[in-house]
């Protein structure tokens, strides 16, 4: 069990012990993860190429859970902006709501672009697993600026938080996957693509049992597939977009496209207990729709 109080003193430099060794190690175990992997970052390992016991280790890292927080801020020091903006300049006011005067949409792809491209740099970030995990200094700058970015949408503060969450899911989700494509061909010697490529007798059970997926196939769906990071990015961003230009409508325009009217009196329908839609106001006005059907059916 991780000693949480104990982690959070070490990664904010808080009764710690911050001296050189901790550095070396945790330097040392960023370089050993780059060249292989996660797997090959122990106590022991670590003690061996630095020169240490492994009790020297310990006296400041109490265990690999608080060396892998470590490791993980301090390779998040790479995405720090070239040029820090001074204390004494005042935060940005919100932009007007749908507007992206001040490029929101940009700032954010670059964010996640960088994100991805940290994630290239050191594939184990993937590895670490969804445990919860107490972020480093380094890791809140990088969600503040990330926060302050989506906050000149004017967005709702839940909404600015939720869109930067999105955003970065997505990119810890593409990064898990390239990790795993990158060790299975590590591993193998095949990329994806060869792999695919040589699974001709797989295609050749392609008939009318799957209509759709047979004629996106063979009108030559997969021969240039689209970049799958590139792709879903623009989307996500899409729909940020759309969320921050439906919120910047005068109220009476976002109000008259969510209230639903009763086919029958005209009258508000309100939405059902259950969230399906509902036609009518109440059972009379349903039944006064029959009668009318059915007498002018007769």
């Amino acid at each position: 069990m991780t000693d949480v109080e104990r982690s959070t003193a070490l990664l904010w430099g808080t009764g710690a012990r911050r001296g050189l060794s901790l550095e070396r190690i945790v330097r040392s175990a960023v370089e050993l993860a780059d060249t292989e992997g996660l797997r090959a970052v122990s106590m022991r390992r670590l003690a061996e190429r630095l020169g240490f016991t492994t009790m020297a280790l310990y006296r400041h890292v109490p265990g690999k859970a608080d060396l892998l927080a470590l490791m993980r801020d301090a390779v998040l020091a790479e995405l720090a902006p070239t040029e820090a903006p001074t204390e004494a300049a005042p935060a940005a006011a919100p932009a007007a709501t749908g507007s992206d005067s001040d490029g929101w949409r940009a700032d954010l792809e670059a964010w996640a672009r960088s994100g991805i491209e940290l994630q290239r740099r050191h594939p184990w970030l993937a590895d670490l697993g969804e445990e919860r995990q107490i972020p480093g200094p380094h890791g809140v700058a990088s969600f503040e600026r990330a926060l302050s970015v989506a906050a000149r949408t004017g967005l709702p503060p839940a909404q600015v938080i939720a869109v930067v969450t999105l955003v970065g899911d997505f990119v810890d989700g593409a990064a898990r996957k390239l990790a795993l494509a990158s060790r299975t061909e590590q591993r193998t010697g095949v990329s994806d693509e060869e792999w695919w490529g040589a699974r001709s007798s797989l295609y050749d059970q392609l008939d009318e049992r799957y209509p759709t997926l047979t004629r996106l196939y063979e009108e030559g769906g997969y021969e240039a597939p689209l970049d799958p990071f590139e792709f879903g990015l623009r989307r996500v961003l899409d729909g940020v977009e759309a969320l921050v230009a439906v919120a910047g409508q005068p109220p009476e325009r976002n109000e008259s496209r969510n209230v639903k009217t009763c086919a029958s009196c005209g009258k508000p329908v309100e939405h059902s207990a259950t969230g399906r839609p509902r036609t009518y106001c109440s059972p009379a006005c349903r039944q006064r729709a029959h009668r009318r059907r059915g007498a002018t059916t007769s």
